[in-house]
């Protein structure tokens, strides 16, 4: 069997372990042929391909990124797209693809597997908002790249006497936003999952001021305040239909200023929470996805998603991991709370 391997969305640490597990065990294992489309689904798309064999995946397992490139191209934006994928697979001698993504990634996966294209998916997603796995591969990695830097901003805002407001990323999950803080002892958490008060901020903020110490307030980029809507970059959609978020911290850290008459400073994390060398987690949880969506790829058993629950890893149908995201409930929030002020 040719095997088709992409990577689709965001970048995020772990892709290179997954395309390593898929094609070792393909190869060494059950004899597949492997091709990597570069560029998520513009591979398929446009047929832009590299080789994807055993030599090309040697020492990629620690590397960041995705050495197959990455973009958020929709197919079903474009006009014949689906056609000219399958006519790409066709020409290309592929029967089956491994499509490594998040909600976006695998949304187009579900579609195309409805239309009888031989497909596994594979979750992948910094946000850890993918429904039907326990976690992605990647939010580890930001999570502990952001606790760093919490921990960091600690002693500096103490040096200054200032509030720092640290800006995650989650667009509609606050996972990083929630593990981040808890891990780096935050004095208050803002998540998109439940709007703030602006006035419950400043008066955390105010209560750390007292005792003479500085706060530390961290941010998810999709938080909202009770009055007032998501802060963008522009008014730009994605493929995917997706504005540009940002800007939410900078602007907490005004309003703070202005509320307390304390320095404020912002600090947005961005994509370095994507970049570099994966955590031992996530390497090992990449390695034990990709081992199994070849098995998947190997007994046919298409239009599936490998899964992490409990310690196992399972095969679910990419409907259940594409129909809702898997966002913060109530519980672990107030969880949080406890630490606030």
């Amino acid at each position: 069997m040719r095997v088709g391997v992409l990577t689709g969305g965001g970048d995020c640490p772990g892709l290179n372990a997954v395309i390593r597990a898929v094609v070792r065990k393909g190869v060494t294992e059950y004899g597949h042929e492997f091709v990597g489309f570069r560029d998520g689904w513009r591979g398929p798309l446009e047929n832009v391909t590299m080789p994807l064999g055993i030599k090309e995946v040697r020492g990629i397992l620690p590397r960041g990124g995705t050495i197959l490139r990455s973009s958020r191209t929709n197919p079903f934006k474009i006009e014949g797209g689906v056609e000219k994928i399958r006519e790409n697979l066709k020409a290309t001698g592929v029967d089956a693809l491994v499509a490594i993504g998040g909600e976006d990634t695998l949304g187009v996966a579900k579609k195309l597997a409805e239309l009888d294209v031989q497909v596994v998916g594979v979750p992948k997603t910094i946000d850890n908002d993918l429904g039907a796995t326990d976690y992605t591969f990647g939010f580890d990695t930001a999570v502990n790249i952001a606790m760093e830097a919490i921990d960091r901003l600690h002693t500096t805002a103490e040096s200054h006497h200032r509030a720092v407001v640290v800006e995650v990323m989650g667009r509609h999950a606050g996972w990083i936003a929630l593990h981040s803080g808890l891990a780096g002892g935050a004095n208050v958490i803002l998540l998109p999952e439940r709007r703030f008060d602006l006035a419950e901020v400043v008066g955390h903020v105010k209560s750390r001021f007292e005792i003479d110490y500085s706060p530390i307030i961290v941010v998810a980029e999709g938080a909202m305040p009770t009055e007032g809507d998501l802060v963008t970059q522009d008014a730009e959609l994605d493929a995917f239909g997706h504005v540009r978020l940002g800007g939410i911290g900078d602007w907490l850290a005004k309003q703070i200023e202005q509320h307390t008459g304390k320095e404020a400073r912002a600090v947005v994390l961005g994509h370095v929470q994507r970049g570099g060398t994966p955590t031992a987690f996530d390497r090992v949880l990449a390695t034990r996805f990709g081992l199994h969506a070849i098995d998947a790829v190997n007994d046919g058993d298409w239009g599936k998603m490998v899964a992490l629950q409990g310690t196992d890893i399972v095969r679910v149908p990419l409907e259940d991991a594409t129909r809702e995201l898997k966002t913060v409930p109530v519980e672990r929030y107030h969880e949080a709370e406890v630490f606030f002020g």
